[in-house]
């Protein structure tokens, strides 16, 4: 079962993902925001690796995207799931330009916050 910490993880491999394979560079940016932001605060980072293998693992089925984000909203708590939605703005915006398929990522998670 998908944690609050974990579901904010998906969110940011997914939208890191939106345009191909997550590398090294989307990787080390999520590591950094779990490592700053007070949010993650008590959060394991030992079990980063494996939330990101279980997303990426999750996204590879035929309803990949479909089934992550249901996980996502199951399990965001409905006070965390604007802040998911900023996080995904963020990592969008960090490299000045947003793709369509960003902008269809984003659009998606605004819905989980409905």
């Amino acid at each position: 079962m998908l944690d609050p910490h974990g579901a904010l993880i998906y969110t940011m491999v997914i939208v890191t993902g939106a345009e191909s394979r997550m590398g090294a560079t989307e990787r080390n940016i999520i590591g950094d925001i779990v490592g700053h932001l007070p949010l993650f605060h008590g959060f394991d980072r030992g079990k980063l690796g494996s939330h990101l293998n279980d997303c990426a693992e999750m996204l590879g089925r035929e309803d990949g995207l479909e089934a992550t984000l249901a996980a996502i909203k199951q399990a965001l708590p409905a006070r965390l799931r604007e802040t998911a939605y900023a996080i995904a703005c963020d990592l969008v915006a960090s490299d000045g330009s947003a793709t369509q398929d960003e902008l269809q990522i984003l659009e998606l998670m605004r819905e989980i916050g409905r």
